[in-house]
C-alpha cells in the first residue's frame, strides 16, 4: 500500500495545499494509505480532512514519518532538518543555478531521499501536468497595478495579503484606480501562457489597456525598447539559456514611462532572469524593491503570489494534480519516472 504524507507548510504567509479533503477521499477509495499534519495556518481546517478518514498527524511531524511515506507538499523545507532520506513532492528551485540548490540536493544525497520537483512534474510533451501559473498572474498584475496606483498618490504600496475570492481583489484595485482617476497601460510577456493569462484577465477586469506580447513578438532576441514605453511591464516568462534581456541594467537611467515591473516568474537568482535591474525577491511586507527613484522604478517579485488567493489557487492546483498522485505507487515511469530522471541528472555529478 502506497503511503502519502500531506505535510503542513512551515513558510510564513503559506496556507495554500497540494491535496484537498476531496482529494484524500478518492485516494483512500483508491487504496492510498493518508497520513495528514495538522495546520493551524492552512486554509482548508483540520476538521475536513479529519472527516474523510484520513490518519491525522502532528504539525511538522514529517522527519519522523515512515521511510516508505511520500511526503507531500509546496514551498521549500527548512534548512535546519538534516539528511532527507523520504522521498518528497515540492517546489524545489534546485536545478537552474539557484544558490540554495546545491545545499538541498546534497541533504538528498545524504539521506538517500528523491525529490520529485513539481515544476518538473511533465507530460510526454514536456508540459507540466499541474501549476499554479494562472494564479500567480492574477495576483501578480494585482499587485503591480497595486503598486502604480501607489505612486500615483505618493504613498508607500500596502502590504501583500490573502483575499477571500478574485472578485475581492478585483474590486480592492478597482478603488484604487477610481481613487486616482487613471488606470496604466501593461505590457505582458508571456502573454499565451498560464501566467501571461491571468496576469491578462486581472489587467482587463481593471480596466488597463493591455498590450500582449508572446514567442513571436519576442522572437528577434531584442533589445525592446517598447518595454520601457508602458507603465507596468509583467514579465511572465521563466528564465531559461534561450530567454532574452527585457530589461537591461541601464534602462533605470533611461528616458522611460515604465515604473512598476512586474516580475511574476520572479527568478531573480537565476543566470539568464530577463530582468537585470533587480537581484533579490521581494516580500509580503515589503512587495516592491525601488531601484529608481528619479524617474521612479519599482520591481515586484513576490514568490507565493498565489498564496493571496489560497482556497481558488488551491483547488485549482490541487484537482491539477491529483490524477498523477493516483499514479504515484510507481515513481519509476511517467511523470513520476521523468521527474526522478531530472534528479539523477543534477545529483549524480555530486556524488563524485
Amino acid at each position: 500500500m502506497t503511503h502519502l504524507w500531506i505535510r503542513a507548510e512551515q513558510r510564513p504567509n503559506e496556507t495554500r495545499v497540494g491535496v484537498t479533503p476531496k482529494g484524500v477521499t478518492t485516494l483512500l477509495k483508491a487504496g492510498f494509505e493518508v497520513s495528514v499534519e495538522r495546520s493551524k495556518t492552512r486554509v482548508i481546517p483540520d476538521i475536513e480532512y479529519s472527516n474523510t478518514g484520513c490518519t491525522m498527524v502532528a504539525e511538522n511531524a514529517w522527519p519522523a514519518a515512515p521511510n516508505d511515506a511520500l511526503i507531500v507538499g509546496l514551498k521549500e523545507l527548512p534548512t535546519d532538518t538534516g539528511p532527507l532520506h523520504h522521498d518528497h513532492v515540492l517546489f524545489g528551485h534546485a536545478y537552474k543555478g539557484q544558490p540554495d540548490g546545491p545545499h538541498l540536493l546534497h541533504r538528498f544525497i545524504e539521506g538517500g531521499g528523491t525529490l520529485f520537483d513539481l515544476e518538473y512534474l511533465t507530460d510526454n510533451d514536456g508540459r507540466r501536468v499541474a501549476a499554479f501559473g494562472y494564479w500567480a498572474g492574477f495576483a501578480g498584475a494585482a499587485m503591480s497595478i497595486n503598486a502604480w496606483a501607489a505612486q500615483k498618490t505618493g504613498t508607500p504600496v500596502a502590504p501583500a495579503r490573502t483575499y477571500k475570492n478574485a472578485d475581492e481583489m478585483v474590486e480592492h484595485t478597482k478603488t484604487l484606480l477610481e481613487t486616482i482617476g487613471d488606470t496604466p497601460t501593461v505590457l505582458i510577456i508571456g502573454a499565451l501562457g498560464r501566467v501571461g493569462t491571468g496576469s491578462a484577465d486581472f489587467a482587463k477586469r481593471v480596466g488597463a489597456a493591455i498590450t500582449k506580447w508572446d514567442m513571436a513578438e519576442t522572437a528577434s532576441g531584442g533589445p525592446f525598447p517598447e518595454v520601457l514605453e508602458h507603465d507596468v511591464f509583467l514579465n511572465c516568462i521563466l528564465a531559461s539559456p534561450k530567454t532574452p534581456v527585457f530589461v537591461y541594467p541601464d534602462a533605470v537611467n533611461q528616458n522611460r514611462r515604465l515604473s512598476v515591473i512586474g516580475d511574476i516568474a520572479c527568478d531573480p537568482d537565476n543566470d539568464f532572469s530577463p530582468i537585470k535591474v533587480y537581484n533579490r525577491t521581494t516580500t509580503w511586507n515589503e512587495p516592491v524593491l525601488r531601484v529608481s527613484n528619479e524617474p521612479t522604478l519599482d520591481v515586484m517579485a513576490i514568490d507565493n503570489l498565489p498564496s493571496m488567493l489560497p482556497l481558488e489557487s488551491s483547488l485549482d492546483f490541487a484537482g491539477q494534480l491529483l490524477p498523477h498522485l493516483l499514479h504515484s505507487h510507481d515513481l519509476s515511469s511517467g511523470v513520476w519516472g521523468r521527474a526522478n530522471a531530472l534528479f539523477r541528472q543534477h545529483t549524480d555529478p555530486l556524488r563524485k
